[in-house]
Parts: structure tokens; C-alpha cells; sequence
């Protein structure tokens, strides 16, 4: 029995597979092969925008905090890639319900809300709003003593930052295209998480990566659900510093003394009282 998804028929059965050796293995790209390429206009969609600019939030909350604590910055293509594929094919399942679908969801719209969504949280880190920038604020700087002088301070303002990430995010733009002609058109090197992620929309976009993708994203909500309820539960014995659940000694008490606590922050300040 045949199912129609986006355009062309699928065998919710059979994967798609090709000979090798008397082998079979299976090829993703098999299932799309057939499949016309829409225009531009049918791959930059309201709801791709929408949903673009819900998830580029989120991120961006993600990736202020991480800048904070760690400074260190994981790949965030994938999970990109799923939540947006997440987000629209519930959303085009409800519509094509109350049978108000025009346009099924396609690996490109999908391709576009991924793309958005990782600018928008690599802006948020690459401008230092959480680093550098943060860094030459008066109040930051002033915790400083030796390099506290006018030249490496700056009133920050809203505008200059506008103009700031401006430049910084063009700056790259302008950059990439020569980079591409080098490194991808010319010496064929593969981008390992763009090829991860070009991977993971195709194989969401067939049944079984689809009931994959249903499954992953119920794990990451029970998580979120645990995480959050968690953190809920630490606020009720936060009272002052160094107190809470931050504050336990998980190596003992011996490591306590030297500042090796659940909470680098707390470490820090342990540090500064002695």
C-alpha cells in the first residue's frame, strides 16, 4: 500500500534501497529523486518565517546562556532541523484535517526554517553580546584594574549595536561566498554537519524517518518537562549565596574547601572569599 507525502508516492513498507555487491543498502535520496525541485516562493513561506523566528528565540536564550557559563558553543543544525520539522508537520497535519491545506511541507521549507534559525543563534554568539561586548560595558569593566581605561570601554547604545551586528554579520556573508568556491565547489570537501543535516531533513521527510522524528521529539519534551521541573524544584532552597543545591559538595568536603563544587560560579566566589 502506497502513501502520498509531499508530491510523490512512498512504500510505507520498503526502504529504499540499491544494489551493492548482492548487497542492499539504503539510499535516502532514492525517494526524492523523482520529485521537482519547487520555486523559491514556495520554499520562503510565511509559516517557514513564523516558525523561523519562534525557534531563532528560543535559540538565542540557549545560546546567551551557554555563552555565560561554558563559553563553549555545540552544534545546533540538527536540533534546528528537528524541531522546525517538528513544528510545521503538525501544524500542516492539523490544517490538512480541517482540509484548508495548499501546500504540503517540503525538505526545502524545512532546509529554510533550519538555516534561519542557526544565523540567528551564531549572530547571537559571533556579536559578543555575551562575551566582548559585554566585556566593554562600564559596569563590567570597572571590576577590572588594569585594563579599566576610556579606550577600552564603551557606553553601549542601541543603535550602535544594530550597526555592530550589521557589520559583523555581513562581514561573514561577504566572506563565505569565495570560501565556498574554494573549499566546496572546487576541492569537494564535505561540511560534516551541514551533510548531517541535509541527511537528517531527507530522511524526516520519508514515513519511517518521519515516525523516528515523532519519537525523538516526545524524548526531548519528556527532558525539557524534567528539566524545567527540576530547576523548579532547586528555587525552593535557594536563599542566599552559597546556598542550594549548587552549593552541595558532589566530590566530598575536602574538594569543598577547594572549590570544586556543582557550580563554577559558586567555585569562583568561594575563591574570592578566600
Amino acid at each position: 500500500m502506497e502513501r502520498e507525502r509531499d508530491g510523490f508516492n512512498l512504500d510505507d513498507k520498503d526502504d529504499y534501497k540499491k544494489s551493492d555487491g548482492g548487497h542492499q543498502r539504503v539510499m535516502v535520496e532514492e525517494a526524492f529523486k523523482d520529485t521537482a525541485v519547487p520555486s523559491w516562493t514556495k520554499q520562503i513561506t510565511i509559516r517557514a518565517m513564523v516558525t523561523s523566528f519562534v525557534l531563532s528565540i528560543v535559540f538565542i536564550f540557549i545560546v546567551m546562556k551557554l555563552n555565560l557559563t561554558t563559553g563553549v558553543i555545540p552544534s545546533l543544525n540538527v536540533a534546528a532541523g528537528l524541531l522546525g520539522f517538528a513544528i510545521l508537520r503538525s501544524y500542516t497535519a492539523l490544517i490538512h484535517k480541517c482540509g484548508f491545506l495548499k501546500q504540503p511541507f517540503t525538505r526545502q521549507e524545512n532546509t529554510v526554517i533550519q538555516t534561519c534559525v542557526v544565523a540567528s543563534s551564531g549572530i547571537a554568539f559571533s556579536s559578543g553580546t555575551a562575551s566582548y561586548m559585554l566585556g566593554m560595558s562600564p559596569l563590567v569593566a570597572g571590576q577590572a584594574e588594569g585594563a579599566n581605561t576610556p579606550n577600552n570601554v564603551k557606553q553601549l547604545s542601541l543603535g550602535w549595536m544594530i550597526g555592530f551586528l550589521f557589520a559583523v554579520s555581513f562581514l561573514g556573508l561577504f566572506s563565505i561566498v569565495p570560501l565556498r568556491k574554494m573549499m566546496i565547489l572546487r576541492y569537494k570537501l564535505t561540511y560534516p554537519s551541514g551533510t548531517a543535516t541535509a541527511y537528517l531533513i531527507n530522511s524526516f521527510h520519508t514515513p519511517k524517518g518521519a515516525k523516528l522524528a515523532k519519537k525523538q521529539v516526545a524524548v526531548l519534551f519528556k527532558t525539557f518537562c524534567f528539566s524545567f521541573v527540576f530547576a523548579f524544584f532547586q528555587w525552593f532552597f535557594v536563599a542566599a549565596d552559597g546556598c542550594g543545591f549548587s552549593s552541595f559538595p558532589t566530590f566530598g568536603l575536602q574538594a569543598y574547601d577547594k572549590s570544586t563544587l556543582m557550580g563554577s560560579h559558586v567555585a569562583i566566589d568561594r575563591a574570592e572569599e578566600r
